[in-house]
C-alpha cells in the first residue's frame, strides 16, 4: 500500500500548523451538554491528554460577530506557565 503523502501548507513545510511543534487539530468525538451544563470527555481523550479527576482548566473562548464561536480548554498549570513566560520578561523590563 503506498504511503499517504503529507499535504504541504502555504509555506511548503508539510505541516498544517502555523507554529513549529504545534500539531493539527482534529475531531476526536462529539459530546453533548446535559441539563446541568456538563459534558463528559471521552475516556480515550482523557487518557491521551493525561486528564485526571480534580484537574483544573482555563476555558478560553473566541468571538465572531458578537457570538462565541470556539471554546478551548487548557490545563491550568500549563496555562499559568505560558502566561509567566510571556509576562515575566515584560515585567522584569518594567521593574528594572
Amino acid at each position: 500500500m503506498p504511503k499517504k503523502e503529507k499535504k504541504k501548507d502555504a509555506a511548503g513545510s508539510g505541516s498544517c500548523s502555523p507554529a513549529p511543534g504545534v500539531g493539527c487539530c482534529k475531531i476526536d468525538a462529539l459530546v453533548s451538554v446535559d441539563a446541568r451544563g456538563q459534558i463528559v470527555l471521552p475516556k480515550d481523550v482523557r487518557e491521551r491528554a493525561g486528564v485526571k479527576a480534580g484537574d483544573k482548566f482555563a476555558l478560553i473562548s473566541w468571538e465572531s460577530g458578537g457570538q462565541v464561536c470556539c471554546i478551548s480548554l487548557v490545563k491550568a498549570d500549563a496555562f499559568a506557565e505560558s502566561v509567566k513566560g510571556m509576562l515575566g520578561p515584560m515585567m522584569k523590563e518594567i521593574l528594572t
